[in-house]
């Protein structure tokens, strides 16, 4: 155990097999978040400015459409999740952390964030049509 080296092979076995993991629950959040979003917008007002909206007091300073609101974090996840499908051989030779494990994990990480950021507007937008 102490002197184990991972050889090539298995390395390249470890990264199919996250990617492949990291691909389908990618696949899973794109669905969600479209799924969310387009109930959201059946609830949510059509309007210039929802951000004044949801919050009266600070939404004045950017304003931000209904549909961008709703529809720009599910675009973004479905951007990368078509990326990481057909880059599968550019991100395997393209590794910047030490372990591939750690990589995934960076980007499970910030993956999330985006996918929480699009269910909490979804929701968000949601509250303001109910």
């Amino acid at each position: 155990m102490w002197g184990y080296r991972m050889t090539i092979d298995e390395a390249a076995d470890d990264f199919s097999r996250l990617h492949r993991i990291f691909t389908f629950h990618l696949g899973v959040a794109v669905g969600l978040a479209w799924m969310t979003a387009l109930y959201a917008s059946l609830y949510a007002p059509w309007v210039r400015n929802i951000r004044a909206l949801i919050d009266p007091a600070g939404g004045l300073d950017r304003v931000e459409s209904t549909f961008s609101f709703l529809f720009v974090f599910p675009a973004v996840l479905t951007l990368a999740w078509v990326s990481l499908f057909f880059g599968r051989e550019i991100l395997r030779r393209s590794q910047t952390l030490s372990s591939i494990a750690l990589e995934f994990t960076a980007a499970a990480a910030i993956t999330f964030g985006v996918f929480y950021l699009s269910i909490d507007r979804a929701v968000a937008a949601l509250y303001v049509g109910l």
